[in-house]
């Protein structure tokens, strides 16, 4: 089946990318609640910064096992059924970690919660799938847009609904969520024809495969990589800074920290336009730049909120801009394999999130918040360097506009 076959089940209404990008913003969210948290966690199951650190870990884990296994399983199986199945499973986890008072446990469950938390990943492919070849940059974007909201949103959330009723109710609310989507996507999301059969291990193992095969895919992914291990960097530690001297915030103001994030929402969709005008090279030279200027404000803000506040502003931007990059160049090389093409990605992206996490937290115990400072910065160092001299053919990106057309 061609991507003009799925185009052809249902148009992609404005309606619709905002809904989809609704519900990426929900289930991703699951993924980042924990961060304004930590520091209350740690002081309610009497832990140790370390340690209460290893759940961001944990999620992150278990995301880039469900990018690698479940979200594969969108190239053979109808997508509606597999997003809203994924929605109820995650709402039904949520709930379960809300009534655990075992910090084992609750470590268990969060690898859960992060592999249950892919659905997003299933519905990304879907929309570039419909999306006219000639806009798909921008309909990633958008839809991506969902994403960074959920992300955003999900901290300040978090810590306002922490601060009023305790940690456990932000996994209730979230679980309702979660639910109500679940109805709703099953109500609204477009069948899709009939699709070849593959067998199950021959699709995963063809995940893996692509890394052997496609050279764009192996920098973009290394590029996935650091960009999510610099962004686990500073949140993973942010909570327990805020937390502590000088500045001693509470749960809802350490949440609300997220929303200076929202730079990342613009980056995003000014990346869709520059993919869409074949900028890719410029561009991610330009926001690896970002990414290293970040860290250097963020060192500098250790005691100033007004710098601390500017380097997270640096930071999300550079960071979603060159997400929206890799995803748009790494979707136009094989269109009728985006699911496995992004499944490859993000447990990349995922693997990078949860190196950066666990070094952050043994960093911060050790070295304090200049050792993930300058962790931060040998990244974005490691990201920057190739991000010159690597270059992305433009037959890769033109082929957005090309590999859809009938002839």
């Amino acid at each position: 089946m061609t991507t003009n076959d799925v185009a052809a089940t249902k148009p992609l209404s404005n309606g619709l990318i905002i809904l989809m990008a609704t519900a990426i913003g929900i289930i991703v969210a699951n993924l980042y609640y924990l961060q304004p948290l930590l520091h209350q966690i740690s002081e309610s199951f009497h832990v140790g910064i370390a340690r209460a650190s290893l759940l961001m870990t944990l999620i992150q884990v278990g995301y880039a096992i469900g990018l690698a296994f479940v979200v594969p399983l969108g190239d053979i199986w109808p997508r509606r059924r597999l997003v809203v199945g994924i929605f109820i499973l995650s709402s039904l986890t949520l709930a379960i970690a809300a009534t655990l008072t075992s910090f084992t446990l609750l470590a268990s469950i969060t690898v859960v919660i992060g592999l249950l938390s892919v659905g997003g990943q299933v519905l990304v492919p879907l929309a570039a799938d419909l999306a006219e070849p000639h806009e798909r940059g921008r309909v990633i974007a958008r839809v991506m847009t969902g994403l960074l909201l959920g992300i955003l949103l999900s901290r300040t959330v978090s810590g306002l609904l922490a601060q009023v009723a305790g940690w456990r109710s932000v996994y209730w609310v979230a679980a309702g969520a979660l639910a109500t989507m679940a109805v709703v996507l099953y109500k609204v999301l477009p069948d899709e024809a009939p699709r070849a059969r593959v067998r199950y291990h021959r699709l995963v193992a063809g995940v893996f495969s692509l890394f052997l095969t496609q050279r764009q895919l192996r920098r973009r992914a290394y590029f996935g990589a650091l960009i999510f291990a610099c962004n686990s960097t500073l949140w993973t530690t942010l909570s327990f800074l805020l937390a502590g001297r000088p500045f001693h915030y509470s749960n809802a103001i350490i949440g609300l920290f997220g929303l200076f994030g929202v730079a990342g929402v613009i980056a995003a969709n000014l990346a869709g336009h520059q993919a869409d005008r074949q900028r890719t090279h410029a561009s991610s030279i330009i926001t690896a730049s970002m990414l290293l200027l970040s860290f250097g404000v963020l060192a500098l803000g250790r005691d100033t909120v007004v710098l601390l506040a500017l380097g997270i502003v640096l930071l999300d931007a550079g960071m979603q801009g060159m997400q929206i990059l890799n995803q748009s160049v790494i979707y136009a090389i094989l269109p009728d394999g985006r699911s496995r093409m992004n499944s490859a990605y993000m447990v990349s992206g995922f693997a990078g999130a949860s190196v950066g996490s666990l070094l952050a937290g043994q960093l911060y115990a050790h070295y304090g918040w200049y050792g993930d400072c300058w962790l931060g910065a040998g990244l974005a160092v490691a990201l920057l360097v190739p991000a010159i001299f690597w270059r992305t053919p433009k037959a890769t990106v033109s082929a957005l506009s090309e590999v859809d057309v009938e002839p």
